[in-house]
């Protein structure tokens, strides 16, 4: 009886280990990470074509649940906000953060309604080295002759943690952190943080449409 619990308590354990070593791995390589979310964020849109069709909306809730806790939201409104963050007041950073977030949600579940069932490829790993930012292309393959949607999503590793987040989306190119940080640059020095965060959550709440 000894032995048969000794053996299932040191399964446990290398069990746990493993799961543990995979989810570090996970965290310490941006390409393993965009594999992984985009497995199950392009998976669960193609599985949930009949109810996107019927709601569009509702693949903000597929964007909410399987990207958006690998992004840094925090960190691309800063970049957003620029030299303006540091006039802020923290009620009025975490403020524009929030829309902010809710902004981008919105933004990729537009983008995404290109999407149907499509081959995505995504870009082989290359070596990372010392490097903190990397980008990783994703390639939504068209049928027929028709050209790729090239999706670029950039990733940041965290100085403290170690773990990658991904902090910027291009689509065909157009980084969505550098139109929106020079779309928004007239509103901030002329009305002010707030009058941008006001604009920001507007924008978030425009619905999702199939185009």
């Amino acid at each position: 009886m000894l032995k048969t619990l000794k053996k299932i308590f040191v399964a446990g354990v290398v069990a746990v280990s493993a799961l543990v070593s995979t989810s570090a791995f996970a965290n310490s390589n941006p390409y393993v990470l965009m594999q992984q979310t985009a497995d199950k964020l392009f998976g669960d849109i193609k599985a949930n074509q009949s109810r996107i069709k019927s709601d569009p909306n509702y693949l903000r809730t597929i964007v909410r649940n399987d990207l958006m806790p690998h992004v840094h939201v925090k960190y691309a409104g800063q970049l957003v906000l620029g030299k303006n963050l540091a006039s802020a007041t923290e009620a009025q950073r975490e403020a524009f953060f929030t829309a902010f977030g809710q902004f981008v949600e919105q933004s990729y579940a537009q983008v995404l309604t290109q999407y149907s069932d499509q081959k995505v490829q995504i870009e082989s790993e290359k070596p990372l080295g010392d490097k903190s930012i990397v980008s990783i292309r994703v390639n939504v393959l068209q049928s027929g002759n028709a050209q790729p949607i090239k999706l670029d999503f950039k990733w940041r590793k965290n100085s403290k943690t170690g773990v990658w987040q991904a902090y910027d989306m291009a689509a065909e190119g157009v980084s969505m952190v550098a139109t929106k940080q020079n779309e928004w640059s007239g509103v901030l020095r002329q009305q002010g943080i707030d009058a941008l965060t006001a604009q920001v959550a507007q924008s978030a709440k425009q619905p999702i449409t199939l185009k």
